[in-house]
């Protein structure tokens, strides 16, 4: 073992040690980004590339794209075909971003005033011929696809809309494809990152971030009939102040990394807080916290995206941890590059293959799920 694998295999531990334990091997898959239109197509992949804007630099102006067909049928079949000692298959918790830029709006208000299209409308410009409210509803009949909510646009709604306002910006350029992410490298300056949409340095920005936490939670109850019960920031970066909205609409549990980001208001700077597994923050809402990643798009093809993920699941079972995966939607996607797709769910079949075989009484689960078992300690 070479010392970065070394320190990895610390960082596993000091990650797992603390917190809420069970008996039982829970495996809980996490996938975000569902909904969001992020690049629209190869064309346009290719053009913004033919222009000078190094978006093959980023993973998700790569790979990432609204679901298609394919997509879904081919990941839907890999999580069916597998089962655990309950007879229930895999389940994906599907943090769904509810809407996109309404980039016709926003145009013809000269840059001035933000308007949104729900992901559904999207789906409408983008897809024509096709409805992802079936695919979702098949998935949870199926009880392999679970909604939860990840906000209402994965998207810095501030900081957009200053880059358009400069003629001159990569943004605007990209705007002429609908496009609204080209990666870190074209982040502004102001150390806000355009995907975290509730990051801020400004306390006055608090209140608008509610209310559209609030407009995301509503529109998330009317298509799916439900609440969400779980939630997670895009970027994972939030002020603590937005918790008591999420719990009054309905959220109990709320999903991220081994460490919370919060924005430090009046400063260009975050703060960075441990979280600890079924810990509660101040509002009294369960934490979820991702200890194991499936994220093969976002490393070269020679990592061990299975074995990495199996050595992840291992330590959490070690210390008595449900195991929750990280597994972003980039990873199942094929619009662009259908290659990725392809590679991605052989190597997502091999892990749950091996996990199920190392683990014969593993259990499947949703976050929610998981966050209910914890509630009844």
């Amino acid at each position: 073992m070479n010392s970065k694998q070394f320190k990895k295999e610390i960082s596993r531990h000091l990650n797992n040690w603390r917190g809420w334990r069970t008996e039982r091997k829970i495996i809980v898959i996490e996938s975000d980004d569902w909904g969001s239109i992020c690049m629209p197509s190869k064309k346009v992949f290719d053009s913004l590339l033919a222009n000078g804007i190094r978006v093959d630099l980023c993973p998700y102006a790569t790979y990432d794209s609204l679901a298609n067909e394919d997509d879904f049928d081919a990941l839907f079949s890999v999580l069916s075909g597998v089962r655990d000692s309950r007879g229930r298959p895999a389940v994906i918790t599907a943090n769904t971003i509810m809407t996109n830029p309404d980039f016709q709006k926003i145009e013809e208000s000269e840059f001035r005033e933000y308007g949104f299209e729900v992901f559904t409308e999207s789906y409408q410009k983008y897809r024509s011929s096709f409805n992802p409210l079936e695919y979702y509803q098949q998935g949870m009949k199926a009880g392999i696809f679970y909604p939860q909510f990840h906000g209402r646009e994965h998207l810095n709604i501030k900081e957009w809309m200053k880059q358009l306002r400069d003629p001159g910006s990569k943004y605007r350029k990209a705007f002429n494809e609908g496009v609204n992410w080209l990666g870190s490298k074209y982040n502004p300056r102001s150390g806000i990152n355009l995907r975290a949409t509730y990051d801020t340095n400004n306390s006055s920005d608090l209140d608008t971030q509610k209310a559209e936490l609030k407009e995301g939670l509503d529109l998330f109850k009317e298509i799916f009939k439900m609440n969400s019960e779980s939630f997670i920031a895009p970027n994972y970066i939030i002020h603590s102040d937005l918790n008591g909205t999420l719990k009054e609409n309905g959220v109990q549990f709320i999903q991220g990394m081994k460490y919370q980001v919060f924005p430090k208001l009046g400063a260009n700077k975050h703060e960075m807080k441990r979280r600890i597994q079924g810990g509660m923050n101040s509002s009294q809402q369960i934490n979820l916290v991702r200890n194991c990643e499936f994220e093969p798009s976002q490393y070269s093809q020679t990592y061990d995206s299975v074995g990495e993920c199996m050595k992840g699941i291992n330590n959490a079972f070690l210390w008595k941890k449900p195991a929750i995966i990280s597994a972003h939607r980039l990873n199942f996607i094929g619009n662009i590059h259908p290659e990725n797709r392809t590679r991605n769910l052989k190597k997502f079949k091999e892990l749950l293959s091996r996990a199920t075989k190392k683990w014969p009484d593993i259990e499947f689960m949703t976050s929610v799920e998981l966050g209910k078992l914890m509630s009844d300690r």
